[in-house]
């Protein structure tokens, strides 16, 4: 057997020796196993939940009696953002972002709902999840382990008689790595076995879930390599722990609770209410539809009239009206996309700044990975809004095209008593409409947008390594 397996088996041996260690890793174990029974029942009873709500909604769209098409604009629709078969295991951002958005004609609304609006404060800091656990838990529970694994030696004065004895400095350090590595092993098989029956569903991709478990793996060595490194940093047990216990408070709790606050101030973002005045202010200026002197829509109606070959509107073969609804509905929702765009440039420079941070903390690069690997960073939740407006879009624009073409131009402007009646449509229109069907991303997109974090963890780990190594020949020189 060789001495770096000798000295692998005995500090194992001194673990488990430990009652407090074999406590700690029990209790870890269990904790883990919690979160992924906790994580799956929560992700699947909002999955359900959604669900129904999404088919009440479509049914209340669809139940709506005979009416004009223009009110069934303003009745609204409806829809819930489903979750992908990676949300359990890594929820992400669905708890900040809202899940539900209404859906009407001249406005383009945001996402509501979000759990940390409607929780405790203390979702801020985290949901238990299997990801939680293996990105804030484990690591300390590694650094309690494996603080003194070099240290010990050193402060009893045990390293070189080891060395004395024919084993090196490479062998003791392999040794340690080795031993605290099947620590970490068994600390993060419960998850991967969780993250593997949570992901065994219809839509879970094999290349996120690669990605997911390598990112994981990488992390949790990152760790055992960064502890022993520590370890052979300084003379004294007390020493190693509470550099660790800093570092560890630093790169997993201050810098990824900070770097978003940080982005935050450097690209501000406008709220909601500067937005809607800002869309009302540059409305007035494009045009308004219910201003007969208005010179956009002036011109609008001259193009109309001679396209059609007429001189009045109501000799015209569709509802003028509808016209006008059609092409009020594509300036706005023109506009609209441009404000987005800015909001989404805004939020893409935040992402990229707190993305930056993940050269100080490897835990923000672990998340980005996850997260974009799961769809459920900021992208995701990007393609939901974009989604849900282009359905919104679609959806508008088929009823202004009903109010154009099955409802008549005498009728529309009609003040007689039976003029409301005749104004409606069948109410057979509203069920032939399309309903809402998000499309998950494909899995060659996951994989792509979690390359940045993965690659920034594998070259902490490259650091890491090679500080180690630096330090392990000055070991052997001491």
């Amino acid at each position: 057997m060789s001495a770096a397996s000798l000295i692998a088996r005995d500090e194992l041996r001194l673990m488990r020796r430990n009652r407090v260690a074999v406590t700690a890793v029990v209790l870890l174990l269990l904790l883990t196993l919690a979160a992924v029974v906790t994580s799956w029942t929560h992700q699947q009873g909002i999955a359900d939940v959604r669900a129904r709500h999404q088919a009440e909604a479509n049914h209340a769209f669809e139940a709506q009696p005979d009416r004009h098409p223009h009110r069934v604009v303003h009745y609204g629709h409806f829809i819930f953002r489903p979750l992908g078969p990676l949300a359990a295991f890594d929820p992400g951002v669905d708890a900040f972002t809202g899940n539900n958005m209404f859906l009407e004609g001249h406005r383009q609304n945001t996402a509501n709902f979000g759990d940390v609006r409607q929780s405790s404060l203390l979702v801020r800091f985290g949901q238990l999840t299997p990801a939680f656990v293996l990105q804030a838990v484990a690591p300390l529970l590694l650094i309690f382990l494996g603080y003194g694994a070099v240290a010990r030696e050193t402060e009893r004065g045990t390293l070189r008689p080891l060395m004395l004895q024919g084993a090196s400095a490479r062998a003791i350090v392999f040794g340690k790595l080795g031993a605290l590595g099947l620590v970490a092993i068994l600390v993060g098989l419960p998850a991967m076995i969780g993250f593997v029956l949570i992901s065994g569903q219809p839509g879970a991709f094999a290349g996120p879930m690669a990605v997911i478990a390598l990112a994981y793996a990488a992390y949790l060595a990152l760790w055992v390599v960064a502890i022993i490194l520590v370890s052979m940093l300084v003379r004294r047990r007390r020493d190693a722990l509470l550099a660790l216990l800093a570092l560890w408070a630093v790169s997993v709790v201050l810098l990824p609770r900070v770097a978003p606050d940080i982005a935050a101030e450097a690209y501000p973002l406008a709220n909601r209410l500067q937005t809607d005045v800002a869309i009302a202010r540059d409305l007035r200026v494009m045009g308004d539809s219910h201003n007969p002197d208005d010179p956009h829509f002036a011109q609008f109606k001259a193009n109309v009239l001679k396209r059609y070959g007429v001189t009045r509107i109501e000799d015209l073969p569709v509802n003028y009206k509808g016209l006008m609804a059609l092409e009020g509905e594509a300036m706005t929702s023109r506009l609209f996309d441009r404000y987005a765009r800015e909001s989404y440039a805004t939020q893409a420079a935040q992402n990229r700044l707190v993305a930056a941070v993940g050269l100080l903390s490897p835990t923000i690069a672990l998340k980005q990975a996850s997260m974009a690997a799961a769809g459920t960073d900021f992208a995701g939740h990007r393609r939901f809004l974009e989604q849900a407006e282009r359905y919104r879009y679609d959806l508008v624009q088929r009823l202004n095209r009903l109010q154009a073409e099955a409802v008549s131009y005498a009728d529309d402007t009609a003040k007689d008593a039976d003029a409301d009646r005749r104004k409606r449509i069948g109410a057979d229109n509203w069920q032939r409409m399309p309903e809402f069907a998000f499309r998950q991303p494909g899995a060659d997109a996951l994989v792509r947008a979690s390359l940045p974090g993965l690659a920034l963890l594998f070259a902490w780990l490259a650091v890491a390594g090679l500080a180690t190594a630096a330090a392990t020949r000055r070991l052997g020189r001491r």
